[in-house]
C-alpha cells in the first residue's frame, strides 16, 4: 500500500535548526507554488547547505549586505539571487534569526501543474526535466527576485508553502560535494539527493570561482 503524502504545511521550528539538519530532511518535502494561473507542486529530490560566515561557498561569507540581508532570517523565508546575469536560484532560509545560512533547492518532480510548468520550460525535452536544476526549478515555478524574502510559513495568503510530503527514507539519502562551486567551499559533502531519482541534476565537479548562498 502506498502512503498518502502528509498536506501540513511545514512550521518556522522546522527551519528553525542548523542547516544540515535541515538541508537533507527537506527531501521528499512538497513545495507548493501558488501562482495566478493555478498552483505548481514540486517533490524536492536535490538540495545543497549552505553555512554563512563559517562556509567560504557562502553568499554571507564575509558578512551581511544588501543582496544577502534576508538569509539573516528569521527562517522560513525564501532568499532569491540572480546569477551570471540570466538565472534565478531560490533558497529556504533556517537556523535562528541572525545567523545566516540557508538550503538552496536544486532539483524536484513536479507532481501537480506540470501544464504550467512546461509553458515556462518549453525546452524540457520530458517531465523529468521540468526543475531538473536550480535554474530550471526556479523557471519551472515562475520565481525572479520579486520573491526574495516570501514567507513559506506565512499560511493561505503567500506565494509559498512546504507540506510534510513523504520524507526520503534515510536509507535513500545520499551525499557529497557541492555542484560548481570552486576554491574552499567546493569540497564540503553537503550536496543532498534522493539516491536514484531520476530528475536529481548531474554532479559538476568544478567551476569558475564563485559564491553561492
Amino acid at each position: 500500500m502506498i502512503a498518502t503524502p502528509d498536506r501540513t504545511p511545514l512550521t518556522r521550528e522546522f527551519f528553525d535548526r542548523p542547516v544540515l539538519e535541515v538541508a537533507p530532511d527537506l527531501l521528499g518535502r512538497v513545495l507548493v507554488r501558488t501562482t495566478p494561473d493555478g498552483p505548481i507542486e514540486l517533490r524536492l529530490t536535490e538540495v545543497e547547505a549552505y553555512d554563512g560566515e563559517n562556509d567560504p561557498g557562502s553568499h554571507a561569507y564575509r558578512g551581511r549586505t544588501a543582496r544577502n540581508d534576508v538569509m539573516f532570517g528569521p527562517p522560513g523565508h525564501v532568499y532569491v539571487y540572480f546569477t551570471y546575469g540570466m538565472w534565478h536560484c531560490m533558497n529556504l532560509v533556517c537556523g535562528p534569526e541572525g545567523r545566516a545560512s540557508a538550503v538552496l533547492l536544486r532539483a524536484g518532480d513536479v507532481t501537480v501543474g506540470a501544464e504550467l510548468a512546461r509553458k515556462r520550460r518549453v525546452s524540457a525535452r520530458s517531465d523529468r526535466e521540468l526543475a531538473k536544476g536550480p535554474a530550471r526549478l526556479t523557471m519551472a515555478l515562475g520565481v525572479d527576485r520579486a520573491l526574495d524574502g516570501a514567507d513559506v510559513c506565512g499560511g493561505p495568503d503567500s506565494p509559498f508553502a512546504i507540506l510534510t510530503g513523504t520524507p526520503a527514507a534515510p536509507d535513500q539519502v545520499r551525499n557529497g560535494p557541492r555542484t560548481g562551486v570552486a576554491g574552499d567551499g567546493g569540497t564540503h559533502p553537503w550536496r543532498y539527493w534522493i539516491a536514484d531519482d531520476p530528475t536529481v541534476s548531474p554532479y559538476r565537479a568544478h567551476a569558475p570561482r564563485r559564491r553561492r548562498t
